[in-house]
């Protein structure tokens, strides 16, 4: 069997491996979204395939859609050259059981795929075409939270983003430019209206990026590349909305012991790739069961009816509440917790880390003591019950292969909203910091995950982190077993609000965080004395 566009023509041997193949005509679908584009998307990666294209998919399924998703690539391509493309954009999802069951279907909603990273000016000619269109209706983005990221801890412009203002709407390199130059576009063509709308982990995930895409252009107008009318445009919410939205399905990266399952099934070509920028990617996407998707209802054009597949759709508020409540407190805290201790420990999986006594009490303490006394509930599902789920059904699923590696990723650029809201929280409605303690030992933890060292004394690897390079050299400076050398280097960094979100310190917590850091670095197996003084 091969997932391509042939390959599913023999439905026999599919239907006969329990594989369920779209019922649409996809060769429709592609040639009515070139002609009749609904829907753009920024990045192509397991999030994206996984569940936002599959959502497409139910719709164009029953019949409530005609149209596809057209992917966007501005980073290197690979996701077009090596998953897309020879697959004929289709995808093969793959649904972990806790029992190690896996459902699979193939979807077909990705109609097309441009690669806007300078490798291809044909694609770049064509995606300024269709982006006036104004049979579109939204344009989204799963570029993970660093992609909104312009400006770097000094609050100067990145390179790339600083060469993207130099050079105006005509060659844009990063995401944000390419965002602001394709609106450029259809202003230009008439000023059609359309949805800016980031499906990305982060809070107030359309607020960010209206906020980059409006510095992009203001930049530009200043250098007189566009003008102040096109400013307005970005600015009236009768023309562009920027929706906030809050998204959670836990998707790993694609797993070689999946890749295996399948290939044994009679599946060809089912290959993990890593790019040379480091993203992980195969034709599958292997992923947990429970889903959610909720959206600020603001589109100016009108949008897929996403409702009749599951998407909640509500106001400003009910998004904010929802994800304070899976970024904050039940379900992000945690998994940034399991993971920084889990590479710490060498744990393989998050699954294994579930069978650590002190970290079960660490989260459990972390979750149901101190997160959830400051959260408030979204009325979609309480707090509680929503954190019951975490514990009984997501984390502890052993078939899914999560890696705290994964989760561990870009942790500078979570940790502000993991914990610093909870801090936040807890000062405004009066409650004692010192009655925190999973918290600040989970800061902690991230401090001596930095050392790159683990429990046993031996060198681990750090994941990636667009800060990474200040912060291990900032963390080499700290000479292990020596818990004198610690205050010189961390009071620095946690007093950093870009960080945090606020100067630890004259929060009252930093000298907590502080301490329990040295506890950590008296020598091997301190990491794990620590936790079990506090946790047990």
């Amino acid at each position: 069997m091969k997932v391509t566009l042939k390959g599913i023509k023999d439905r026999d041997a599919f239907d006969k491996a329990g594989i369920a193949l779209p019922d649409y005509d996809v060769a429709r679908v592609q040639a009515t979204s070139r002609n009749n584009p609904v829907w753009l998307h920024f990045g192509a990666g397991n999030i994206f395939r996984g569940y936002i294209a599959s959502l497409q998919h139910d719709l164009l399924s029953s019949r409530s859609q005609t149209s596809g998703i057209i992917t966007l690539s501005t980073h290197d391509g690979a996701e077009v050259d090596r998953v897309l493309s020879p697959h004929d954009r289709l995808a093969l999802e793959t649904t972990v059981l806790r029992d190690g069951t896996l459902n699979l279907r193939v979807t077909a909603a990705i109609a097309n795929s441009y690669k806007l990273n300078g490798s291809s000016p044909a694609d770049e000619y064509d995606v300024r075409a269709l982006a006036p269109r104004p049979s579109i209706q939204m344009i989204s983005y799963t570029i993970t939270e660093k992609g909104y990221v312009i400006r770097d801890i000094k609050g100067n412009f990145l390179p790339e983003i600083k060469k993207d203002i130099e050079s105006g709407p005509v060659a844009p390199c990063h995401t944000v430019s390419w965002t602001a130059a394709l609106l450029w576009e259809r202003w230009q063509a008439g000023a059609a209206p359309v949805a800016m709308v980031s499906f990305d982990n982060c809070s107030e995930n359309g607020n960010l990026l209206r906020d980059a895409v409006l510095t992009i252009a203001r930049e530009w107008e200043s250098r007189g590349f566009v003008n102040q009318a096109f400013i307005r445009y970005l600015s009236d919410e009768d023309s562009v909305t920027f929706p906030n939205t809050m998204i959670d399905r836990i998707t790993p990266y694609p797993d070689r012991d999946i890749a295996a399952r399948l290939t044994a099934m009679g599946i060809e070509d089912m290959e993990v790739y890593t790019s040379k920028k480091g993203a992980h990617m195969a034709p599958f996407v292997n992923m947990e069961k429970s889903r959610y998707l909720v959206i600020e209802d603001k589109f100016p054009n009108g949008r897929p009816q996403l409702e009749k597949v599951g998407v909640l759709f509500t106001t400003a508020r009910g998004v904010q509440l929802f994800e304070r409540m899976k970024v904050s407190a039940c379900l992000n805290p945690l998994q940034t917790a399991l993971a920084l201790y889990g590479c710490i420990f060498g744990y393989e999986h998050i699954s294994d880390a579930m069978n650590d006594r002190q970290l079960i009490n660490l989260i459990r303490r972390l979750g149901y003591e101190e997160c959830l006394r400051v959260v408030d509930s979204p009325m979609i599902v309480t707090p509680r019950e929503y954190l019951n789920e975490i514990f009984k059904e997501r984390l502890t699923n052993r078939a899914l292969p999560d890696t705290p590696a994964r989760i561990a990723t870009d942790t500078s650029q979570k940790i502000r909203m993991r914990f610093g809201y909870t801090i936040s929280a807890y000062q405004k409605r009066g409650y004692a910091l010192t009655s925190l303690v999973a918290l600040p030992l989970a800061l902690a933890g991230w401090l001596r995950y930095l050392m790159a060292i683990d429990d046993n004394g031996h060198t681990m690897k750090i994941s990636d982190d667009p800060m990474l390079s200040e912060l291990s050299r900032r963390m080499s400076e700290i000479i292990f077993t020596r818990p004198d050398s610690v205050e010189r280097t961390l009071r620095p960094l946690l007093s950093n609000e870009t960080v945090f979100g606020q100067n630890l310190y004259e929060a009252g917590i930093g000298q907590t965080v502080e301490n329990l850091f040295k506890e950590m670095i008296t020598g091997p197996g301190a990491v794990r004395a620590t936790l079990i003084r506090y946790m047990g």
